[in-house]
């Protein structure tokens, strides 16, 4: 009798929780800010298989990077096999049981992404879901997926064919196609973060929330090299209003310890994603991590700034030769400030507390260093590395 009451009690306890958590009426936002998680292509391209994802897996639990907002496990290119004679997808022989991963992963606490294409063929020239879109967004929920990567790939043919020479009738097909699939995903009744991938064409950030995009790749992809890091980063400057909650600009995935960068690099890396409310998705081999790659992807004070509850990106305040500042609105009216020394030397570099609009008595603190910093008479001046950045958070 005692074990029954108790049990009853647990439920009516946990039925309480969840009213006062999600009182009727509330809607919760998918991607309220930024994803975080793991992207397998950049270290296993079409390499991928289970294994290597549930060992992704265990690592993020085991390295602190799960308890540090790393819960997106994206399988990418080269998972697809070919389609059963009802036309349902089936995973190919490196993915035995795509239904058992996501068991394994949520059973962890981390959620499972997929990729695919609006085309007959992805990028690397597996099964897409063109034509078949309702279906697929069934089978990936069936599956229990929880982010889809929508890549357009092979669908700029279909583009071109469908109104040849005609950009603008294309751009309205294109739209057509994202729409379509976030349609479908919307009718499986299962919350799945929708990725667009079309690599900035069209300016999608002015259209991407309409075909119901929570991110949006802003440009072409990144590589493991600085100049191709910074080239990509530094022009996101004027996007910022394009973002907010549950839909988010998208520079690509984080290449922080595959090896092409020096550490105040990495450091540059993170720093300006965090300030541009950017997705947080590495890609670098779980298994290998350096100490100092487990120190730059799971500093929680600058996670913080990617992941605030406002919204809201950062972008360039200013800027003179190599040398330049970038600010982002936080709650409670605070502001991230990243210092960024792009030349081959190392720079000082002096921020004008009036410039991101406090006073003399402003609070600062050294998120990367983790300690208070002081201003002198509204000026805070900092030896900056070649290539490197140092990121403050300023308050009243």
């Amino acid at each position: 009798m005692l074990t029954s009451w108790c049990k009853r009690f647990h439920v009516a306890f946990l039925a309480l929780a969840a009213a006062l958590v999600f009182p009727a009426g509330a809607q919760t936002t998918i991607a309220a800010t930024p994803p975080m998680g793991w992207n397998s292509w950049n270290h296993f391209a079409g390499r991928v298989t289970d294994a290597d994802v549930r060992a992704a897996a265990d690592a993020l639990v085991s390295s602190g990077m799960r308890d540090a907002g790393y819960i997106y496990v994206n399988i990418d290119d080269t998972w697809e096999g070919q389609r059963d004679a009802n036309g349902v997808i089936q995973p190919n022989s490196k993915f035995p049981d795509m239904k058992a991963l996501a068991d394994y992963l949520h059973s962890k606490g981390l959620k499972l992404g997929i990729y695919s294409s609006p085309g007959p063929k992805t990028c690397a020239g597996y099964e897409g879901s063109y034509g078949h879109e309702e279906q697929d967004a069934k089978t990936y929920a069936s599956w229990g997926i929880d982010y889809l990567k929508y890549d357009l790939c092979s669908f700029r043919d279909i583009m071109q064919q469908e109104a040849p020479n005609d950009p603008q009738k294309q751009f309205e097909i294109q739209k057509t196609a994202y729409e379509k699939m976030h349609k479908a995903l919307e009718a499986t009744g299962r919350p799945i973060i929708f990725s667009l991938c079309q690599y900035g064409w069209n300016d999608v950030w002015k259209w991407g929330p309409e075909v119901g995009g929570n991110l949006w790749r802003t440009t072409d992809d990144i590589s493991d090299h600085y100049d191709r890091m910074t080239q990509i980063g530094f022009m996101q400057a004027g996007l910022a209003k394009y973002a907010g909650p549950g839909h988010w600009n998208d520079p690509d995935m984080l290449e922080v310890g595959n090896g092409g960068m020096t550490f105040d690099e990495y450091k540059t890396h993170m720093t300006l994603w965090s300030i541009l409310a950017a997705p947080l998705l590495a890609g670098n081999d779980l298994s290998k991590m350096t100490p100092e790659t487990l120190e730059l992807l799971t500093n929680r004070e600058v996670i913080a700034i990617d992941q605030d509850r406002l919204g809201k990106e950062g972008d360039r305040v200013w800027a003179e030769g190599p040398e330049e500042i970038w600010s982002k609105p936080l709650t409670g009216g605070a502001k991230a400030v990243g210092l960024f020394n792009r030349a081959d030397t190392p720079r000082a570099i002096s921020l004008k507390l009036s410039m991101v609009g406090f006073g003399n008595n402003a609070k600062l603190r050294d998120l990367w260093a983790h300690s208070d910093v002081e201003a002198k008479d509204g000026l805070y001046s900092v030896v900056v590395p070649s290539h490197g950045a140092v990121m403050l958070k300023v308050s009243k």
